[in-house]
C-alpha cells in the first residue's frame, strides 16, 4: 500500500509538471475529447491504455465508436468501463450513431438502437448523441433525403425525452456531405429537436469554410469535431493531420466559438496518427495550448 501511494504521488507530481509546462489543455469553457476509432488502425491494446493516453495528454473525454461491438472488442463491460473512466477523472461523452434513417421500413429499429445507445451513455453522465447520415449509395431512392430528415427529427424526439440532444455529424461519402446537403438537412430538421455536431475536416474536404459554418449554425451547435485536413489527392486518411498541420483555420473556428459563448466538448477525432496515438495527442494538446487557448479557453 505504501509503494502504491508513493507511485500515485509520483504520477500526480509528474502530471503537475506537464501541466505547468503548458502542454495540457485547460478544459474550461471548451472541454477536449478524442475518439476511440483511431485505435482501430493500430495493434489492439487494452481499453485502459486508451484511457491512460487521455489522462496524460489532457483529452479528458472519449467518443465511443462501433457500439455495442466495442465492448466485445476490448473485452470490457459497461460497468468496468465506468469504473476505469471514473477513477481517472475522465468522461465518456457520446457515441457515433448511425442507422438506416433513409428507410422508413427500418424506422422502429433505428429508434430502438438510438435509445439503446443513450441508455448506455446515461450512467456516464453523457447527454449528447452524434448522428451520422447514411452512406450516399443508400440515398438514391426518391424521397430518401426527406425520409432521413424525418428520421433525424424522431431521433431528436427520443433524445429529448431522455434528457439528451442529438445532432448531425457531416461526413464525406454520406448523404450529408457538401454544403448544399448540409443546409438542406438543417432546413428540413426541427431546430427544437435536432442539433448540429460538425466535423471541421469533413467540412473542409467538402469545400466549406469550417469557421463560417460554425458561425452559421451556432444556435444549433451541440459539440464539434476539431480535425485538421488538406484538400488533395489520395485516400481520405492521407488528407487528415494533427491539429495545426493541415489547412483548417482553427483560430477562426475558435473565434466563432468565442463569439457564440460556446461551452461544451470539442473532439479531436483523429483517423490517422503518423507517430502513434500518444504522440499525436501530445502534439494536438500543445497546439491547443499554444495557439487556441489565447483566443478562447
Amino acid at each position: 500500500m505504501e509503494n502504491m501511494t508513493r507511485r500515485t504521488a509520483l504520477a500526480l507530481f509528474a502530471s503537475s509538471l506537464v501541466r505547468a509546462a503548458g502542454k495540457i489543455p485547460a478544459n474550461q469553457n471548451v472541454k477536449w475529447a478524442l475518439g476511440a476509432n483511431l485505435w482501430n488502425y493500430f495493434p489492439r491494446v487494452a481499453f485502459t491504455d486508451i484511457l491512460d493516453v487521455m489522462k496524460d495528454t489532457g483529452f479528458i473525454g472519449i467518443r465511443v465508436t462501433q457500439f455495442p461491438q466495442i465492448l466485445k472488442t476490448y473485452d470490457i463491460t459497461a460497468e468496468q468501463m465506468q469504473k476505469e473512466v471514473s477513477k481517472r477523472g475522465l468522461h465518456v461523452i457520446t457515441i457515433s450513431f448511425n442507422g438506416a434513417t433513409q428507410d422508413p421500413a427500418r424506422r422502429s429499429e433505428v429508434l430502438a438502437n438510438a435509445r439503446k445507445a443513450m441508455e448506455f451513455l446515461k450512467p456516464f453522465g453523457a447527454d449528447r448523441l452524434v448522428v451520422f447520415s447514411p452512406n450516399r449509395n443508400a440515398g438514391s431512392a426518391e424521397g430518401a433525403f426527406k425520409t432521413m430528415c424525418e428520421g433525424f427529427n424522431q431521433i431528436g424526439e427520443v433524445a429529448g425525452e431522455m434528457g439528451f440532444r442529438a445532432g448531425l455529424h457531416n461526413h464525406m461519402g454520406q448523404m450529408v456531405q457538401d454544403g448544399e446537403e448540409l443546409d438542406r438537412c438543417m432546413a428540413m430538421t426541427d431546430p427544437k429537436l435536432f442539433w448540429f455536431s460538425p466535423d471541421t475536416a469533413h467540412l473542409h474536404l467538402a469545400g466549406m469554410d469550417s469557421a463560417k459554418i460554425l458561425d452559421r449554425y451556432k444556435n444549433r451547435l451541440m459539440l464539434a469535431d476539431y480535425k485538421d485536413a488538406k484538400r488533395g489527392t489520395g485516400n481520405f486518411l492521407q488528407n487528415i493531420y494533427d491539429l495545426g498541420d493541415g489547412d483548417v483555420d482553427f483560430p477562426a473556428c475558435h473565434r466563432a466559438l468565442k463569439a457564440a459563448a460556446f461551452k461544451g466538448w470539442l473532439i479531436v477525432d483523429l483517423d490517422v496518427a503518423r507517430q502513434g496515438p500518444r504522440t499525436s495527442y501530445e502534439r494536438c494538446g500543445a497546439y491547443v495550448v499554444n495557439t487556441l487557448e489565447s483566443i478562447y479557453v
